[in-house]
């Protein structure tokens, strides 16, 4: 059987074909460049998403020379749009998850912010993909339907109109525990009357699509991160992982068990497959590689890669607040207040660099700390995947706060790698979901450096860090 999977992101399409094995015939790739604004706005143009899936899907598929029994898509999870369901003409630009313009919204929401955790299992914050929706209603249009960019990509492919169980997860208008749409949380958003997709399963075919060629069925909807998840062999209760890429997103599995936070993380449906229900906790850092690319602006990195060329393990008393973009989970601040404090006339660049990585890498341990604290059992590894896990430097620095091993995902191409095996499993009914997934071995292990006393001293000062910052922003 042979796939085509898609992995639609914020910065990027990529389109990879996979064979029956798991093995990668070919790839090819596209950039997507949003549009940041004042006032904490982030757009693109949705033909930008919908040309790069059919642009990358067409060269990939010419790469691998041979026939398609499956198309498979990943999305961004929260970026929403208006658009027309008749003709499928979009009638606004593609809302980025990143946008923070309807956190008035939420705000003219908070006393209703505990009935939202209990019903959704996620935090009313503009990260989610309702208070976009609403914005959009209230600000741009009240034509056509609202939706996630999945519906509209799929619409364009097949005609049909519809969404992913865990896309739907990720809207604060889903009810966790039903797994359905749920109509006290819509009116709450005033979107009651709004027509929304059907919620279909992972691993259901969905239609056909011929914009690649000959009809091809179309199954294995997913939101990525949950791909990921999938991916790296993330199947059991406590089993995480962590994905490196414009943010850093940690999802750790927990089986059934649709766990509320306590500890000011989201918990999501991560799969439903063969109609059985999985769930995820999970946690964001809005701020990684973008926060590289932000030094490389800036001129402290020639470019956003050399991370390693600059940083020489010593951030000398530097510590790095990643909240550029807002601070997201525990914290949920919209607001920015990235900062960089203990800085002397004796500090470098290298300091810099250092610091921006142990910041990061102390944000991702925090996380796993409260994840292991909200499903009330260890995580032994975490496992790793996305750009950044080129740079040994945050690797290492990963490892000496975790205190745990990490484990290196051997493909840049997991999100897509997991959608595969989605469709996979949706067209042959015999298939487990472990023999889809199949088996990997990591291309690293690292193993922290530092002690366990070292590591907690760091961070208790760097959460006093995040906090002085948090106050004063």
């Amino acid at each position: 059987m042979t796939v085509l999977a898609i992995d639609q992101g914020t910065s990027g399409t990529k389109a990879i074909v996979v064979d029956g094995s798991g093995a990668v015939l070919a790839m090819a790739d596209a950039d997507v460049h949003p549009e940041y604004l004042p006032g904490g706005g982030v757009e693109v143009d949705p033909f930008q998403l919908l040309n790069t899936v059919l642009e990358t899907g067409k060269r990939a598929i010419a790469q691998a020379g041979r026939s398609i029994d499956a198309v498979a898509l990943a999305n961004q999870g929260e970026t929403v749009l208006a658009w027309d369901k008749q003709t499928g003409q979009p009638l606004s630009k593609a809302i980025v998850w990143q946008d923070s313009r309807s956190a008035s919204m939420c705000a003219e929401l908070a006393d209703s912010a505990d009935l939202i955790a209990a019903r959704t299992g996620l935090v009313l914050d503009p990260y989610f993909s309702a208070p976009k929706m609403a914005w959009l209603r209230r600000n741009v249009t009240s034509d056509g339907v609202v939706t996630t960019s999945d519906s509209w990509l799929i619409h364009q492919l097949t005609g049909e109109f519809v969404t992913d169980v865990t896309t739907a997860s990720r809207s604060l208008v889903f009810d966790l525990d039903n797994a359905q749409w749920n109509s006290e949380l819509l009116a709450l958003f005033g979107l009651g009357d709004e027509e929304l997709p059907r919620i279909v399963d992972c691993d259901e075919v969905i239609g056909t699509t011929d914009a690649f060629g000959s009809p091809i069925s179309v199954a294995g909807l997913v939101v990525d991160q949950q791909a990921a998840l999938l991916a790296e062999g993330c199947l059991t209760a406590g089993r995480a992982k962590c994905t490196y890429g414009t943010g850093a997103f940690l999802l750790a599995n927990s089986a059934h068990n649709a766990v509320r936070s306590s500890g000011g993380l989201t918990t999501s449906v991560a799969w439903r497959i063969r109609r059985d229900l999985n769930y995820c906790i999970d946690a964001q850092v809005y701020t990684a590689a973008s926060a590289f690319r932000w030094l490389s602006e800036i001129g402290v990195l020639p470019h956003s890669g050399a991370i390693d060329e600059v940083a020489t393990g010593e951030s000398a008393g530097v510590y790095f607040s990643p909240g550029l973009a807002g601070l997201a989970s525990p914290w949920w601040q919209a607001q920015p207040c990235g900062a960089l404090v203990g800085m002397s006339l004796s500090t470098d660049r290298a300091h810099v660099v250092q610091a921006v990585v142990e910041g990061i890498a102390a944000q991702v341990a925090e996380l796993v700390s409260v994840v292991e604290g909200d499903l009330g059992i260890a995580v032994p590894t975490l496992r790793v995947d996305g750009g950044l896990t080129r740079s040994k430097r945050l690797l290492q620095a990963q490892a000496d706060l975790l205190q745990r091993p990490i484990e290196v995902y051997p493909s840049a191409n997991a999100t897509a790698e997991g959608a595969a095996a989605l469709a996979r499993l949706a067209i042959d009914g015999q298939l487990s979901v472990a023999e889809s997934v199949g088996g990997w071995t990591p291309t690293a292990i690292v193993e922290p450096n530092w002690s366990a006393d070292r590591a907690a001293e760091f961070l208790g000062v760097w959460r006093a860090t995040v906090q002085a910052t948090k106050d004063i922003s």
